[in-house]
């Protein structure tokens, strides 16, 4: 037996073994299997795999993924990341439309090994919403907005400017929607920046900061804030400010 089979038969055998034990550990019903049956098809239908994957299973994919790995904590990608954001010249800021709206907000830190070891060069790649919650392209904010890649100095240092997002809803008028209204959950995230970390002969770090004022920390929908990931902006003149240090593990050839 293939190793690929084996292991199919291991997740896949022990996930339907648990499917049917919940069946009659909560006495489902026929009625309530063929309403599931009928859900399925609709999330198929309306291509929303995809965020019922990002939202409900990819932050536990995420964590046991990395738990062995050495320097800051990880979070989700999730659906919003476009692979060709431009490196920004500096001052770095994010770019903006003349009349955004939303406090400002700079981000600033270093980018070091595991071990505490500058990176020079490291690049980051930061995306985030709006004030009104959202990203561009993928709504009619207009592309590339709120979005770059900023390239630390020689101590791996970097700082950019933008502007403080705000809390946001997953899509939730398909059947991802129904299915949180049916569970009486509420669809939010809490107000964050995405950011995509990157080093030569370091393991790429996904990650996303939370800002500590905003709602829905203790409920985010998506379950993707840990504490080492929450950041405390503090007012500095006429913007908020905080400091971040990314610390990169080892990539597996290099730490061999």
């Amino acid at each position: 037996m293939s190793t690929t089979i084996q292991r199919g038969d291991q997740v896949v055998g022990e996930l339907l073994q648990r499917i049917n034990a919940l069946i009659a550990e909560a006495d489902v019903t026929y009625d309530e299997y063929q309403a599931a049956k009928q859900w399925l098809i609709d999330v198929g239908e309306a291509g929303e795999w995809p965020l019922l994957l990002d939202v409900f299973v990819e932050h536990a994919v995420e964590a046991q993924a990395t738990r062995r790995r050495d320097g800051s904590e990880g979070s989700i990608l999730g659906p919003y990341h476009l692979p060709d954001h431009p490196f920004l010249e500096p001052p770095f800021e994010l770019p903006q439309r003349p009349d955004e709206r939303g406090e400002s907000l700079w981000i600033s830190g270093r980018v070091t090994s595991a071990d505490g070891r500058p990176l020079p060069g490291a690049v980051l790649d930061l995306w985030h919403a709006d004030a009104d919650g959202l990203y561009s392209g993928f709504s009619e904010l207009p592309a590339g907005l709120l979005r770059g890649k900023v390239r630390a100095d020689e101590e791996g240092r970097f700082a950019v400017r933008t502007i403080k997002p705000a809390p946001y809803t997953i899509p939730h008028a398909g059947p991802t929607g129904r299915l949180i209204a049916v569970c009486g959950w509420h669809p939010w995230r809490p107000a964050h920046v995405h950011l995509l970390v990157t080093a030569e002969g370091h393991e790429p770090l996904v990650t996303q900061l939370y800002l500590d004022d905003s709602e829905y920390l203790d409920g985010d929908i998506a379950g993707a804030v840990k504490p080492s990931l929450v950041v405390h902006p503090q007012p500095v003149g006429d913007h908020l400010e905080f400091e971040y240090e990314f610390r990169l593990a080892p990539a597996p050839s290099a730490a061999a």
